[in-house]
C-alpha cells in the first residue's frame, strides 16, 4: 500500500519504471481524443468540479487512462470526497501512475500522469481516508470505464 512518503519520494526522486511507453505527438493525440480530453491530458487542464461523468458513479469496474487505455484504478478503491471529482485511495499498481511536484498556483502540489503516456490526470493529496490516507482527485475525462 502506497503511502504519502512514497507519494514524496517518487515526485522527488523518480519514479517506477511503466511497464510499457505510448509516446505520441500532439497532432496525433489531437486526432484521438475529444476538445475536453486533450485540454485536460495533454494540457494540464482541469475540468469543472461536479460536472465529471464519474463524480457520483460508484459501480464495479477498472478506471483506464482514456489515452493510452493503461489501467489505473479500481472502483473498489473509489469513494465520496466531496470535492467534486472522482477520488481514489491507491492505484492498481505502484507503477501505473507518475508523481510531478507541482508549483504552480503559489501551491505545492503532487501532479499525477499516467506513467505509461504522461496524460495528466490530476493531483495526489494526504487528505485521504485511512489506511493509506491519500486522496487521488481525478479528472472524469481523463478516465474511461472498464466494466468488471
Amino acid at each position: 500500500m502506497l503511502k504519502w512518503k512514497d507519494i514524496l519520494a517518487f515526485a522527488l526522486h523518480g519514479n517506477p519504471a511503466p511497464d510499457r511507453r505510448v509516446e505520441k505527438s500532439a497532432d496525433e493525440w489531437k486526432k484521438e481524443l475529444n476538445d475536453a480530453q486533450f485540454r485536460v491530458t495533454r494540457m494540464h487542464g482541469t475540468e469543472r468540479p461536479f460536472t465529471g461523468e464519474y463524480c457520483e458513479s460508484f459501480e464495479p469496474g477498472i478506471y483506464a487512462c482514456v489515452c493510452c487505455g493503461t489501467e489505473l484504478f479500481d472502483s473498489s478503491e473509489k469513494f465520496e470526497s466531496g470535492t467534486g471529482w472522482p477520488s481514489f485511495t491507491q492505484p492498481l499498481k505502484e507503477n501505473a501512475i507518475k508523481y510531478i511536484r507541482d508549483t504552480g498556483y503559489g501551491m505545492i502540489r503532487i501532479e499525477t500522469l499516467c506513467n505509461t503516456c504522461d496524460a495528466h490526470l490530476g493531483h495526489v493529496f494526504e487528505d485521504g481516508p485511512k489506511p493509506s490516507g491519500l486522496r487521488y482527485c481525478m479528472n472524469s475525462v481523463a478516465l474511461k470505464k472498464i466494466e468488471k
